[in-house]
């Protein structure tokens, strides 16, 4: 079986904002990483569908965990901070994207993290 790649992204949990609000981070997120995602993975990752998978954090320090993670096991992220237009105030880290990576790798930083609903 081929080695999965996916692309994770990973809510606050612990900030009141609208669904579309929500959406509209996860899209800058995943843009966001897959722009710094290495290219030889790309490829693959769009051969093989784009998987991915929205989790949520509880908090901020949370997040901050899981980049620590990220970078000691080489895997590119992209944090998104508000532009404070809406309904956060202005540099509020609201999500952030993992990948796409190798599934096993992108696991060792998210795979404990619930589903956000």
């Amino acid at each position: 079986m081929k080695d999965e790649i996916k692309q994770v992204i990973v809510v606050r949990g612990d900030i009141k904002m609208s669904v579309g609000k929500v959406v509209s981070q996860c899209c800058h997120a995943s843009l966001g990483a897959f722009e710094n995602a290495n290219k030889n993975i790309i490829k693959l990752w769009k051969k093989r569908g784009e998987k991915k998978v929205v989790l949520q954090a509880k908090n901020l320090n949370e997040i901050k965990e899981l980049i620590k993670k990220a970078e000691k096991i080489n895997v590119n992220y992209f944090v998104v901070r508000d532009a404070g237009k809406t309904e956060v105030k202005k540099g509020t880290i609201t999500c952030i994207a993992f990948g796409p990576d190798y599934e096993k790798k992108i696991n060792k930083i998210t795979g404990y993290l619930p589903k956000l609903k």
